[in-house]
């Protein structure tokens, strides 16, 4: 049986002289963690429209047309060079789909933090959007306004690192470097900014409880 470290070196090793059919098998590979992250961090409102899987999907052809790109100077591994095609497809979704919707959608948010960006608001979205009904009219008030505190108080890099992390499971070593820190640090501060988390969610027993971090 083969190593799977071993076995990818050797699809990188044929992908990069050209063989198309080591090139599918390494991206697809990846499509569940890409299609997880996609999933995570795209706007509700374009969820309603399009599937994480399409998007992906869209990438992956992209990012077969500039595959050269990568094997001239393959520093970063493939996977997160992946995740930077499906970031950049992801982006151009957004701005198509929703256009200068974007900017008003956040005036929509129960909240006002002059220290949000777009993974709070994923972060926001991810940990409300799967309440029950019941719960849902309890986050309105109180709850939402002590969670959007929460993660205005939180720095972008750890709530970024919380997302990463947790959200799309990236390994402490993979997100250390989408940051560009070391990974000691990029392990502090995701334990840091988790612990705060739950410990907000703690103390909402009329809503935020139910979700599971």
């Amino acid at each position: 049986m083969v190593h799977e470290p071993i076995r990818n070196e050797t699809l990188l090793t044929r992908a990069a002289a050209g063989d198309g059919a080591a090139w599918g098998e390494l991206i697809t590979s990846n499509q569940d963690r890409l299609i997880r992250m996609v999933a995570f961090r795209m706007d509700p409102r374009l969820s309603r429209r399009l599937d994480a899987a399409d998007i992906v999907q869209e990438a992956f052809v992209e990012a077969s047309a500039h595959r050269e790109d990568y094997f001239r100077a393959p520093t970063t591994p493939l996977f997160l060079w992946l995740r930077g095609v499906v970031s950049n497809k992801l982006l151009e979704m957004h701005r198509h789909h929703l256009g200068v919707h974007m900017r008003d959608a956040k005036r929509e948010q129960p909240f006002d933090q002059q220290n949000w960006d777009d993974t709070a608001s994923a972060l926001w979205a991810h940990l409300t959007g799967h309440l029950t009904s019941p719960s849902v009219a309890a986050v309105r008030g109180e709850a939402s306004a002590r969670l959007a505190e929460a993660l205005g108080e939180m720095s972008p890099t750890d709530r970024e690192v919380l997302a990463l992390r947790h959200f799309e499971q990236l390994t402490s070593a993979e997100a250390a470097q989408v940051l560009g820190i070391q990974e000691r640090a990029a392990a502090k501060r995701y334990l840091r900014a988790l612990e705060r988390l739950k410990a907000v969610l703690s103390e909402m027993s009329g809503g935020l409880t139910e979700v599971r971090l």
